[in-house]
């Protein structure tokens, strides 16, 4: 989780909430009420300069800002993926305050919007935590908007989880020691007081405000972020690699996504992201060697 680039019918689940002409017509509808999980993705509107900034070089200002919108969508379409599994409910957590448009522009009517602009990345989180519940929804969870590649499956046992009775929490950690998934039954403040955001602490840390209180928490596997040039690596070799036969939510199966596919294939042809990546790499060493 990173807080540079973040801040009435009755259904099978529950009541169903409906936006728009889409909504009204049962193409696109969002579940809440008792026993709903509701997941938001810390989205930052997309602006070269401003998005995914860690990713320049060897990208574009242009590039990380589009690439940054690619995430969302496919981010928001894994959502709804797990929707179709369990009880979830799909959120965007944006900032800044004056970007409700551009994310009603590019997700579907079915993710709803969260105005969590605060000061500080905690309290972005834990206001988004406070109003997922107070939305009706039986468990809340915080998401990254780096991992357009999360299992599915990874979504779908977050909700099971905090389906079941009794407190607990689940904690998604990142390989690069930060967390890309928290969920709660509970608001508790303290799970988001005294952390070092942007810090390889930050999954530990948590893991001890939550021992502090006494609530159990329950690990997912370890999963990457995009947010340097070894993750943007990665995730080439996974857009790239040929299909599973297996279901989207079956196990560690990597989520396709789509939008950043058709972006990446767009932008980088003929291997041009590799030769940029060498460039930069040689840059690199070259800079490293003159100090």
């Amino acid at each position: 989780m990173d807080d540079v680039n973040r801040c009435d019918g009755k259904g099978v689940f529950g009541s169903v909430s409906t936006e728009g002409d889409a909504a009204a017509d049962g193409r696109h509808q969002r579940i809440s009420g008792p026993g709903t999980c509701g997941i938001a993705v810390m989205a930052k509107a997309s602006a070269p300069g401003r998005t995914k900034t860690r990713l320049v070089p060897p990208l574009t200002f242009d590039e990380a800002a589009a690439l940054n919108t690619a995430f969302l969508m496919d981010i928001a379409d894994n959502l709804l993926l797990a929707a179709r599994h369990a009880a979830i409910a799909g959120y965007a957590a944006y900032a800044p305050p004056a970007s409700e448009g551009f994310f009603r522009g590019v997700l579907p009517p079915a993710i709803g919007l969260i105005d969590a602009s605060m000061p500080n990345f905690g309290d972005c989180l834990f206001r988004t935590i406070q109003e997922i519940v107070a939305r009706g929804h039986a468990s809340a969870v915080v998401l990254n908007s780096d991992s357009p590649t999360l299992p599915t499956a990874f979504l779908v046992e977050t909700a099971e989880m905090l389906a079941r009775p009794g407190e607990r929490a689940v904690l998604g950690p990142s390989s690069d020691g930060g967390y890309y998934l928290f969920g709660l039954k509970t608001a508790h403040r303290r799970l988001f007081d005294e952390i070092a955001w942007s810090t390889e602490r930050v999954a530990a840390q948590t893991l001890e405000r939550a021992r502090e209180i006494g609530l159990d928490v329950h690990t997912l596997p370890v999963w990457y972020d995009v947010d340097d040039i070894e993750g943007l690596r990665r995730l080439t070799g996974e857009v790239y690699r040929p299909r599973s036969s297996k279901s989207d939510v079956d196990g560690h199966e990597p989520h396709h996504p789509v939008e950043t596919a058709l972006l990446m294939q767009r932008l980088w042809v003929d291997g041009e992201f590799n030769q940029r990546r060498e460039e930069f790499r040689q840059a690199e060493s070259a800079a490293a060697g003159a100090a």
